[in-house]
């Protein structure tokens, strides 16, 4: 059987960090064995994911199988756009301009803040009392 090609990328979101491959096809795209509907639920992680593919015009070129783990799931959408863009760069040059203008190869920094000692939470404290 002859080799097709396949574009390999990771992408990474708060704490997800989605792994995809994608290769030419008729536009399916598997998240963790599971149809993207069945996965994500919520109409907006679909849209974030489609973001990219509707950018470079290549909605129904590639199928796409995407391995994403931890966080939750919308970190895991942007994961999944994030790695998605990375390999469309990879695939096509002309691309990469489209996707950087749209800031989809640019890795959002914003993860969660520790929690401090002597607080409730990362900056909440903890109720002042008089008596």
């Amino acid at each position: 059987m002859a080799e097709v090609n396949k574009y390999r990328a990771i992408g990474r979101r708060k704490e997800a960090i989605a792994r995809v491959e994608l290769f030419p096809g008729s536009g399916n795209i598997v998240v963790n064995d599971r149809k993207l509907d069945d996965y994500f639920t919520r109409e907006t992680d679909r849209i974030i994911i489609c973001q990219p593919l509707e950018v470079t015009n290549s909605l129904n070129k590639y199928n796409i199988a995407v391995n994403v783990r931890g966080g939750g799931l919308s970190g895991q959408a942007g994961a999944v756009r994030h790695s998605i863009s990375r390999a469309l760069a990879l695939l096509d040059e002309n691309a990469r301009e489209a996707l950087r203008k749209g800031g989809f190869l640019t890795r959002d920094p914003r993860m969660k803040e520790r929690k401090k000692f002597g607080r409730k939470g990362a900056r909440k404290r903890f109720q002042w009392t008089k008596r």
